[in-house]
């Protein structure tokens, strides 16, 4: 699977992405540590090939995919999921998403969350998606905002990463705030 993004990236299915990727490229952009802290501790440090094979194999074949490598001409130089809750929350979806540093600063990331979540409420029938960024991630924050998602809460000392308690904003857009 495949979705254009409007600046000439994609996001692909990781299978697919993974095929005849520059892995050794991809592992390098994964193991960064100022990638890694804003990210949830499920992520591994340091970041290995055998990591990301494990990734694509976990992945494989599921559907409907909800797990994306965002790709250039030579394979994923980051990567998006689209949580979808479940029971009460299966009409939710939450948006996790990081991208090589080397890439920051030039609207792929915003690309790949708008099409994210046009891909979560047109495909995936979600009636909200959100997100939950650090509060240092000024970045992602500025992703989100120019996404088209509001600030709906800031949480105080809700995580811990590295034994420091974080704050953590949360945006969220709904399906018809979107569609409009």
């Amino acid at each position: 699977m495949e979705i254009a993004l409007e600046n000439g990236f994609a996001l692909h299915d990781w299978p697919s992405a993974w095929e005849n990727a520059d892995r050794d490229r991809f592992v390098f952009l994964a193991d960064d540590y100022d990638v890694w802290r804003n990210l949830l501790d499920a992520f591994p440090h340091p970041y290995t090939l055998r990591d990301a094979e494990e990734w694509v194999a976990r992945h494989a074949g599921r559907q409907p995919v909800t797990e994306f490598a965002i790709c250039d001409a030579e394979g994923p130089i980051g990567a998006l999921s689209v949580r979808v809750g479940a029971a009460d929350y299966r009409h939710s979806a939450e948006l996790g998403y990081w991208l090589g540093q080397q890439f920051w600063g030039r609207g792929i990331t915003t690309a790949a969350v708008r099409a994210a979540t046009a891909y979560a409420f047109r495909e995936l029938g979600m009636l909200r998606v959100h997100a939950a960024p650090y509060v240092r991630n000024v970045g992602s924050t500025r992703v989100l905002e120019k996404a088209g998602f509001r600030r709906e809460a800031h949480l105080r000392h809700a995580c811990m990463k590295e034994g420091q308690a974080l704050d953590y904003l949360i945006f969220g857009v709904l399906r018809e705030e979107w569609l409009s």
